[in-house]
């Protein structure tokens, strides 16, 4: 009997995919703790968008290379469609929603809106977030230090330079609060 007379007919033949089971995964997502269920090749994106319903964080190119899905682990910038949601259990994970406090937008976040630095809105959670990041660790941030934070976002509708304005607003704001100007 030769290996063709073997097989089993493709009607036979399950179309479940292979491999581990679907997991239950412990997070903590802007400040709450959260269980969702998900297979391990699940990304972050995926599971804040189509789980938890998070879906001011954007799929753009889904490869990493807009950064529309940027979001914070653990204070860091990260793409979340590159991200497997196995890879940041036990990280704070914050996205957009969760950048403002109460009823307080955070001051990238006001600054964007006083600056006119966004059109379309597309690409305006991810670039908040690595400018809010920026922000939070560097509030003397130059010019420079902008464009770098930014550096791997895809903005289609060109408002760079009033993203660069807005942040720096933000930037001078945290300064003027903390007394440091």
């Amino acid at each position: 009997m030769s290996y063709a007379e073997k097989r089993e007919p493709a009607s036979s033949l399950s179309n479940a995919p292979a491999g581990p089971e679907v997991a239950r995964i412990e997070l903590h997502v802007n400040g709450s703790p959260v269980t969702v269920s998900a297979d391990p090749a699940t990304t972050l994106v995926e599971v804040l968008r189509d789980q938890l319903g998070l879906t001011g964080t954007k799929i753009g190119c889904d490869r990493g290379a807009c950064s529309a899905c940027t979001v914070w682990a653990d204070g860091e910038v990260i793409a979340s469609c590159m991200t497997f949601v196995l890879d940041v259990r036990g990280q704070q994970i914050v996205t957009i929603e969760g950048l403002a406090k109460d009823d307080a937008l955070h001051p990238v976040q006001q600054a964007f809106i006083e600056h006119d630095a966004l059109q379309c809105g597309f690409c305006t959670p991810g670039m908040i977030m690595s400018c809010a990041q920026l922000v939070d660790t560097n509030p003397e941030c130059t010019l420079d230090d902008v464009k770098q934070a930014v550096s791997g976002h895809l903005c289609r509708c060109g408002t760079y330079p009033n993203i660069f304005k807005a942040t720096l607003a933000a930037a001078a704001s945290v300064r003027e609060r903390s007394g440091n100007e």
